[in-house]
């Protein structure tokens, strides 16, 4: 970047999560009440600076979480969103209103195409929107942070302007998204540049960048955006968000962290935390990790070449840039099986980061009893996928009980299955065209429907024809889609499970609206 040399001092750059709102908005990521506050609370003790925890106004779900968010985070700022729509900003300033640190995130509209297709406003009356809503929001909080959605495809003079307007009207933090992801980071860069040395009341803001990925670029236009000026980061655990989501928050800081000779900056993260949240936030919106993940993915630290395990096993740092500690990645793997007990069973439930009450430890426990009877070795992807499922159905209204396929090359394929819905046991047999379909066609009778089948995908957990499968599954009604997961050694039970977990999810939350309308700042 900038110098080859170690820097002697480096710039707190603020870390600015927005999982649960950004995040949230990606399709069928919608988290509980209960989710929610897990993640908000891992967020603020991992160090996360502001905690972006929802759109206030999108419903009174929305809402409720911000202001639980906002009385129980004990170190960080905690900000909602809001449209620049007085209605907006006082519902936001109502929900932050018990945090210790609350911001109000305000945001309209700057580019020709927005103005012209979306907002139907001039420059001057958006210029007077600004004004007036900030204005309003300075008045609830001290800390206001104003977005110029679709930043990097308007002109710079008019940016200017409204970034000036923005100040003078109270706003303590500019953010500058690259909402689109149409932006490269000499772009981005140069944005930041002008803008700072441009508007004469720069210096009283904090810069922030907030980039989506459409190109694969928002990681490098985020750092581009600081070497600019920024101070503050907009990313979420995972990367996940609008279309191919944002700057996942783990890269960000790991990328800060190990090439600290080039770019002078810092963060308050605790690194050891990063892996611990990103299973968190994949088992919430049931969204699966990416294997090739950086960072957090499963094959981050794993080494199947030849001459890589040979330069490993030399020396570390021939093929690792960062300890897999420092991301809080066990180094080493205790093969688990069925002659392991509960006590070797609860250390690797710690070792792998995941803290389960007595009678979910006892339920998941069995269930890795009945899967090494099944299996040859049980690996650590094993056990975690066991307990997600197992926390994922914990409050299931409609579980399985048995099922039977009968399936060949002479049809039609036969599934006999045992439900119980809300502790009733029912049973239905039905026919398909193969196994699986014959599978849901019995949920289908099982529990009429008027759901679609949008994704159906399977995965292996490990390695080796005894693996676990793990099924995908997504399902939408209405305007409402929802993605969940089931594994087992059985690929049709795995499909199963699956199914009826995004039923058991469509059933259990009613459809609300949703920070994904054409307003919405990215």
């Amino acid at each position: 970047m900038t110098s080859s040399t170690t820097p002697t001092h480096k710039d707190r750059v603020l870390i600015f999560d927005t999982t649960l709102r950004d995040g949230e908005q990606c399709p069928g990521a919608t988290m509980t009440l209960d989710e929610k506050l897990a993640v908000a609370e891992l967020l603020d003790t991992m160090g996360v600076d502001i905690i972006e925890a929802g759109f206030p106004i999108a419903s009174n779900g929305d809402f409720e979480a911000v202001a639980e968010i906002a009385r129980r985070a004990k170190r960080a700022t905690i900000a909602g969103l809001a449209r620049a729509i007085p209605a907006d900003i006082a519902r936001a300033g109502e929900a932050v209103r018990h945090a210790r640190r609350g911001r109000i995130h305000t945001f309209v509209s700057t580019s020709p195409i927005h103005l012209a297709h979306q907002m139907r406003k001039t420059q001057d009356e958006v210029i007077e929107i600004i004004l007036k809503t900030v204005s309003q929001a300075r008045d609830l909080v001290e800390d206001v942070e104003w977005s110029a959605m679709d930043a990097t495809r308007t002109p710079i003079d008019y940016l200017c302007r409204c970034v000036e307007a923005a100040i003078r009207s109270g706003a303590t933090t500019i953010n500058l998204p690259d909402t689109v992801g149409y932006a490269t980071p000499d772009e981005y860069r140069a944005i930041f540049r002008s803008v700072r040395e441009r508007v004469p009341n720069a210096d009283q803001a904090v810069f922030s960048v907030h980039c989506h990925n459409d190109l694969g670029l928002a990681i490098a236009n985020s750092l581009a955006g600081v070497e600019g000026g920024a101070r503050q980061v907009e990313c979420t655990i995972n990367g996940i968000g609008e279309r191919a989501g944002n700057a996942a928050l783990e890269e960000i800081v790991m990328a800060i962290r190990t090439r600290g000779d080039v770019m002078p900056y810092e963060t308050g993260i605790e690194t050891t935390m990063l892996t611990r949240a990103s299973k968190l936030v994949s088992h919430a919106t049931n969204f699966p990790v990416q294997y090739n993940k950086a960072i957090v993915g499963r094959n981050a630290f794993a080494h199947e070449s030849g001459i890589h395990q040979d330069g490993m096993l030399k020396h570390t740092e021939t093929y690792e840039i960062m300890t897999p500690a420092s991301v809080g990645v066990s180094k080493t793997s205790l093969v688990m099986g069925k002659h392991s007990g509960r006590a070797a069973f609860r250390s690797k439930l710690e070792e792998l980061g995941i803290t389960l009450s007595d009678n979910r430890m006892q339920d998941a426990f069995e269930r890795f009893k009945a899967l090494a009877d099944r299996k040859k070795h049980v690996y650590d992807e094993d056990i975690e996928a066991l307990v997600d499922e197992n926390l994922a159905t914990a409050h299931d209204r409609i579980r399985l009980v048995s099922l039977s396929v009968i399936a060949g090359t002479h049809g039609p394929q036969r599934a006999t299955m045992k439900l119980a819905i809300d502790g009733r046991v029912v049973t239905e047999e039905a026919e398909g065209n193969g196994p699986v379909d014959a599978v849901f066609n019995a949920i289908q009778a099982l529990v009429p429907h008027v759901a679609d089948l949008e994704l159906y995908k399977v995965d292996a957990v490990t390695e080796g024809t005894d693996a676990q499968a793990e099924v995908s599954v997504r399902l939408k009604s209405g305007e409402r889609s929802v993605t969940a997961r089931g594994a087992d050694p059985d690929t049709l039970v795995a499909s199963a499970r699956a199914y009826l977990s995004a039923l058991n999810k469509l059933s259990a939350s009613a459809v609300r609206l949703h920070a994904q309308s054409p307003a919405t700042v990215s």
